[in-house]
């Protein structure tokens, strides 16, 4: 998936290819390199809202399963919601983080149309949301802390999610996780999508990625909605407030996560250790909070958004 605005990038990529391919030890491949990783720096610290949609919809971004894969070990899938089926675009189980065990449960989606497919494109179907409480359930149980990593352009919006109760799932889940009696973290790793992203959000530390964004609706329905036309989705994300350091400024996100440079698609190993870090500290923060008090603070944080 190309960027447009990364022509100098591409640009550069294709001189150390070429140069590469005819010497790998020529001292041009260091210059170019630098000169390369200072152009990405430069065209991330300038990004539109726009640009910066474009790259949390990136379909080279980590998904779940690569921070699983980079942050976790022992972890293992619970499925199915013991009512319909297992939703394959909510997944989720017990972990270890550097050996902290919690219950870690996203949003998943493909990079091809086969895992796409089986994905649902990362819309999760009421099943999904159902798979989510019983872990939450399964977490307060055992006394696990809750991780939460959301990356959805929203929930099913078809005629068999909704005969099948997307609604009150998703009304379901966010009251469960509001009431939760164990610490519970959300990050927002790419797209967090309306009520799809709400469902397993609404946790006492709220954190985004660098370039991932939060909205009640996508760029291109609210151009439809206002302008009724979608080509102007620009404009739109422009005026919606939904990157991370404008939520931050809102009060409505607690803390931004940085991204390697050029973005988490680029380099997910280096993503999944900044998020590792930033996981540990919040758990940290909410090591041995009272739990009355943890409810409380939640319940208010969430009351008093948008409040003077």
């Amino acid at each position: 998936m190309e960027l447009e605005w990364e022509g100098p990038v591409r640009q550069l990529d294709g001189e150390i290819a070429n140069i590469r391919r005819v010497n790998p030890d020529d001292d041009r491949i260091k210059s170019l390199e630098e000169d390369r990783e200072a152009r990405l720096r430069d065209l991330y610290q300038e990004l539109s809202p726009w640009q910066t949609v474009q790259v949390a919809r990136h379909r080279d971004r980590p998904y779940l399963l690569d921070y699983i894969k980079w942050m976790f070990t022992d972890f293992v899938e619970v499925h199915g919601d013991r009512r319909f089926g297992d939703d394959r675009a909510i997944l989720g189980g017990p972990a270890l983080l550097d050996g902290t065990p919690l219950m870690v449960i996203g949003h998943q989606k493909g990079r091809d149309t086969a895992s796409n497919l089986m994905h649902n494109f990362g819309m999760p179907n009421p099943e999904g949301y159902r798979k989510a409480i019983r872990l939450f359930r399964h977490a307060e149980k055992l006394g696990l802390p809750v991780l939460t990593l959301v990356d959805t352009p929203g929930a099913n919006p078809s005629l068999p999610a909704e005969e099948r109760g997307q609604a009150q799932a998703i009304a379901e889940s966010i009251a469960v996780m509001l009431s939760l009696r164990v610490p519970t973290i959300c990050v927002v790793t790419g797209e967090g999508g309306s009520g799809g992203a709400l469902a397993i959000a609404v946790a006492d530390r709220l954190a985004m990625l660098q370039y991932s964004i939060l909205t009640v609706a996508s760029p291109e329905a609210a151009a439809s909605i206002l302008w009724r036309d979608a080509s102007q989705a620009p404009e739109a994300a422009a005026v919606m407030r939904i990157t991370g350091p404008e939520l931050v400024e809102l009060g409505i996100v607690d803390s931004l996560i940085p991204e390697p440079p050029g973005g988490a698609h680029r380099d997910h190993a280096g993503a999944a250790r900044l998020l590792r870090e930033h996981v540990l500290a919040m758990l940290e923060e909410l090591r041995g909070e009272d739990v009355e008090d943890l409810i409380r603070k939640r319940h208010d944080k969430y009351r008093n958004i948008g409040r003077p």
